[in-house]
C-alpha cells in the first residue's frame, strides 16, 4: 500500500519533506501540498506532478496522511483537522508555544485513534542512536551523566528569532528531547544560563549561549551548551558516562581525510548545515513513520515526546529569568 501524504507548508523544511516523500521513502507519494503562500506551493506541486490545495480542508481530501511543516503557531489547528479527518500526521517540532493548545492537539489526536509523530528528528541520527541504544541496553550501566553540545555555524535571520518562540524553544528544544531520549529518563528540575553575544540577538529578547543542567528521574545529570554562532561549523555531540562505562556520538566531517605532516595532524570541516549533518535522519525518519502506519505501532517520537521538551523549555526560561533551579512540576501542574 502506498501512502498518500499531503505536505502542509511549502518552505525549505516542506520541501524537503515533499521531495523525500515522493522520490525517496519506499511506499510513500505526495498527493496534495498547500502553503498560505501560493507560488511556493506551485513551485513544489510543479516538480512533484501532484495538485495543489486550496484550503487545509482540501488538502485532506483522498489522503492517507500528513506532514504538517507549517508555521508553528498553525500546527494545532492542522492537527485537529487532520485527526478529525482519520489520517496519520507527522508534526514538525515544536507542536505549539503553548502548552494548552499542545494538549488540545493531542486531545483531538486521542479522541480521533490516528497515529502522531513528531519531527525530533535526531533520534535517527545513526551516532546518537547508537547511544541511546547502548544505554538501554545496560551497556554503560546506571546512567550518571549526559553531556549534549550543540552548536549552529551561524544564527537565523533576526526576523526568524523574533517569532521563534526563543531560543530554547527553537534550538535546545532539540537537546532537551535528546536528553530524555539518551537517558531513558523523565527531566524533573531545570536549572538555565544564558547570554547574548550577538548585539542584535539580545536586541531582540533572546539569548544565542546557554548552558543547561538537567536533573533526571533516575538520578541522572544532563548539561547542555548551545550556541548560535561556531564559526568552525556544525557542531553536534552527545555523550552519556555510567557505572560500567561510557558511549558517545561524535562530529560529522565533509568527508573522513586526514592529513599528517611535520606541521601535525589537519582534518576537513564539519558539516556546515543540518540539512547535511542530519541527511540520513531525515530519511530514517520517515521510514519509521511508514513502519509506524502499516504496522499499527507505537509512535517513535509521540506526541508526549513532543510536549515534554515544551515544558522544560518553559522551565528553562523561568530559570533564566529568576536565577533559580526549577522543577517540572511548577511548569505542569
Amino acid at each position: 500500500m502506498t501512502i498518500r501524504f499531503a505536505v502542509l507548508g511549502c518552505g525549505r523544511i516542506g520541501r524537503m519533506h515533499a521531495e523525500m516523500l515522493a522520490r525517496r521513502i519506499e511506499g510513500t507519494s505526495v498527493a496534495a501540498v498547500f502553503d498560505v503562500v501560493a507560488d511556493a506551493a506551485e513551485s513544489v506541486a510543479a516538480d512533484l506532478g501532484c495538485r495543489v490545495a486550496t484550503s487545509l480542508e482540501d488538502a485532506l481530501v483522498d489522503v492517507d496522511a500528513v506532514a504538517i511543516c507549517t508555521s508553528t503557531d498553525t500546527h494545532v489547528e492542522a492537527i485537529v483537522a487532520a485527526a478529525e479527518a482519520g489520517l496519520a500526521i507527522f508534526c514538525e517540532k515544536p507542536i505549539s508555544l503553548s502548552l494548552s493548545d499542545v494538549d488540545r492537539g493531542l486531545a483531538a489526536v486521542d479522541s480521533a485513534g490516528v497515529k502522531l509523530q513528531i519531527g525530533f528528528n535526531r533520534r535517527y541520527d545513526p551516532s546518537h542512536r547508537a547511544v541511546a541504544d547502548a544505554v538501554a541496553r545496560g551497556a554503560v550501566g546506571d546512567v550518571h551523566v549526559c553531556k549534549v553540545t550543540s552548536r549552529d555555524p551561524g544564527p537565523p535571520p533576526i526576523a526568524y528569532i523574533k517569532v521563534s518562540g526563543g531560543m530554547f524553544n527553537d534550538m535546545t528544544i532539540h537537546d532537551f528531547d535528546m536528553a530524555r531520549y539518551v537517558t531513558g529518563s523523565e527531566v524533573v528540575e531545570v536549572y538555565a544560563r544564558g547570554t547574548a553575544h550577538i548585539a542584535e540577538i539580545g536586541e531582540a529578547g533572546d539569548i544565542d549561549t546557554a548552558v543547561v543542567m538537567l536533573t533526571h528521574e533516575n538520578g541522572a545529570m544532563t548539561t547542555i551548551d548551545n550556541s548560535r554562532q561556531a564559526l568552525y561549523g556544525y557542531d553536534q555531540r552527545v555523550e552519556v558516562f555510567g557505572s560500567d562505562g561510557m558511549a558517545a556520538s561524535d562530529n560529522v566531517h565533509q568527508h573522513h581525510t586526514t592529513l599528517a605532516t611535520s606541521d601535525g595532524f589537519a582534518r576537513t570541516p564539519l558539516e556546515d548545515f543540518f540539512l547535511e549533518r542530519y541527511a540520513q535522519s531525515y530519511l530514517d525518519q520517515w521510514a519509521a513513520f511508514v513502519t509506524m502506519v502499516r504496522t499499527d505501532g507505537p509512535s517513535p517520537a509521540s506526541g508526549a515526546d513532543g510536549r515534554a521538551p515544551l515544558v522544560i523549555g518553559q522551565a528553562a526560561l523561568r530559570s533564566l529569568q529568576e536565577n533559580r533551579p526549577v522543577t517540572i512540576k511548577e511548569i505542569d501542574q
